[in-house]
C-alpha cells in the first residue's frame, strides 16, 4: 500500500467521527496555541524592553552621589552630596572611554503660556545630554555656547509640554513661557519619544541651560552637583569599561581607602537591560513549559481515542490481515492516523495561538513577535506527540490474531 492510500484511509477513518476527532485534538490545539501565544508575547516584550533602553541610550551611565547616614537612618542614593563639578570635568576629560558627560539637575515646576498652565519636570543640562540620550531636536535648535556660558533664559521642550500649552499643531519656537514665574524663550522642540523604560512620559519635560537652572530655579550646593551626571561611553561595548574607569577615578579623587564603601554610585543601563531581558526570557520559558503540559494531556487523549478505535475496528483489522496485510501495515496505518490527528491539531493550535497573541497585544498595548522557528518546532512537537502516544494503540492493533479478530462482535 502506497503512502497516499495510507493517508487517505487515515483521513476517512477520522472523518467518520468528526466531533470525536475534534475533541481529541483539543488538547493539542490548546497546548500548541498556548506555546505560540506565550512565546510571541514574551519575544515582543523583550523587543519592547530593548527599544525602550535604546531610546534612553544603551551606552549610558548615570553617576550620582552616595547615600547619607545618620545614626541608624540611611537616606537614598544622592542624599549625601559627594560628586563635585570638578569630578564632572575629570570624568569628561580624563576617562578615555567616555564620549560625553552632562549634568542633569531636575525639579518640578508650574509653567504657563498663552493662558494655559502645566506642571512638569524642569531640568538643567547641556547639549551633551541630548547626544547621550540619542534624542534629536524636531524643530528649532540646541543651546548655543554663549547661552550655556551666560545662563540665558532659553528652553528646549518635549512634545507633551507643547500639546498642553500651545496645542498639538502649534509651532512654539520663539514663544515665551513662564517657568516658576520666570520668562523663558522656547528655542527647540524635541522629537517625540513616548514612554520610557519606567513608564514615564519622556516628552513631558523642559530642559534649560545648567547655569540658568542653578541661578534661577533651584540654586546649588556650591562645589557639589545637586543631581546626576549622565555619561555616554564611546560605544555599547565600552560601557562596562567606562564604568570601571569612572569608579577608579572617583575613588582616587575622593581618597577612598581600599575596602571602604564608595560615596557615589554608577548605574550601567546595559546591565539593567540585560537583567530585565533575562527575567523576561525566564518568565516566557516558564509559561511555555507550563503550556507544554497541555500537549502531554492532548497526547494522552489521542492514545485513549486510538485504543477505542482499535477496539471498534477489530473486525476490520482481522479482515485486512486475512487478505494479506502484515502486522507492520496495520501498525503503520494507526500511527499515521495518530500523526494526522495531532498534526491537524498543531496547525489549528498555531492559528489560535497567533490570534490569541494578537488579541492580547491589541487589548493591552503590548508588542507581539511571532517567531518562525517556534512555529516549526510546534508542528514537529505536535506530530511527535501524536506518533509517540499512538505507538501503543498501533502496536496493540498489529498484534491482534486474525482469526480472533474476525470472530469479534
Amino acid at each position: 500500500m502506497n503512502p497516499f492510500q495510507i493517508l487517505l484511509i487515515a483521513l476517512r477513518a477520522l472523518l467518520r467521527n468528526k466531533m470525536r476527532s475534534f475533541l481529541t485534538t483539543l488538547g493539542v490545539i490548546i497546548g500548541v496555541g498556548a506555546v505560540i501565544a506565550m512565546t510571541a508575547i514574551g519575544a515582543g516584550a523583550q523587543s519592547q524592553v530593548e527599544k525602550s533602553f535604546e531610546s534612553m541610550g544603551s551606552n549610558m551611565l548615570m553617576v550620582r552621589s552616595g547615600s547619607s547616614r545618620m545614626g541608624g537612618m540611611r537616606g537614598g542614593a544622592g542624599s549625601q552630596p559627594s560628586i563635585t563639578w570638578a569630578d564632572l570635568d575629570a570624568i569628561k576629560n580624563e576617562v578615555p572611554s567616555v564620549l560625553y558627560a552632562a549634568p542633569v539637575l531636575s525639579s518640578a515646576a508650574q509653567i504657563m503660556a498663552e493662558g494655559q498652565n502645566w506642571n512638569t519636570s524642569v531640568s538643567g543640562t547641556t547639549n551633551d545630554f541630548f547626544s547621550i540620550r540619542n534624542w534629536d531636536i524636531a524643530s528649532g535648535r540646541a543651546f548655543e555656547q554663549n547661552e550655556l556660558m551666560s545662563g540665558a533664559k532659553v528652553a528646549i521642550v518635549g512634545q507633551t509640554v507643547v500639546d498642553n500649552l500651545f496645542g498639538p499643531l502649534a509651532d512654539p519656537i520663539g514663544a515665551q513661557m513662564r517657568v516658576a514665574n520666570i520668562p523663558f524663550e522656547i528655542v527647540g522642540v524635541l522629537k517625540k519619544r513616548g514612554s520610557g523604560g519606567g513608564g514615564q512620559d519622556q516628552d513631558d519635560a523642559i530642559y534649560i541651560p545648567e547655569r540658568t537652572f542653578r541661578a534661577k530655579i533651584q540654586g546649588g550646593l556650591g562645589q557639589f552637583v545637586r543631581g546626576m551626571i549622565y555619561v555616554g561611553a564611546t560605544s555599547k561595548e565600552t560601557t562596562s569599561l567606562a564604568q570601571r574607569q569612572i569608579e577608579e577615578l572617583l575613588r582616587e579623587r575622593h581618597r577612598i581607602r581600599e575596602g571602604a564603601d564608595d560615596d557615589f554610585s554608577v548605574r550601567n543601563m546595559a546591565d539593567m537591560q540585560e537583567a530585565i531581558q533575562s527575567s523576561t526570557a525566564t518568565m516566557t520559558s516558564l509559561l511555555a513549559a507550563i503550556a507544554l503540559v497541555s500537549l502531554v494531556v492532548g497526547g494522552i487523549g489521542i492514545m485513549n481515542i486510538m485504543l477505542v478505535s482499535v477496539t471498534e475496528r477489530t473486525r476490520e483489522i482481522g479482515l485486512r490481515m486475512a487478505i494479506g496485510a502484515k502486522s507492520f501495515d496495520i501498525m503503520t496505518q494507526f500511527l499515521v492516523e495518530a500523526g494526522v490527528l495531532s498534526t491537524i491539531g498543531g496547525f489549528l493550535g498555531i492559528a489560535s495561538g497567533i490570534g490569541a497573541a494578537s488579541l492580547i497585544g491589541s487589548l493591552l498595548g503590548w508588542p507581539v513577535s511571532v517567531q518562525p522557528d517556534i512555529i516549526l518546532i510546534a508542528i514537529g512537537v505536535s506530530a511527535a506527540v501524536g506518533i509517540g502516544f499512538g505507538l501503543w494503540p498501533a502496536f496493540k492493533a498489529s498484534r491482534l490474531d486474525p482469526i480472533q479478530a474476525l470472530r469479534y462482535e
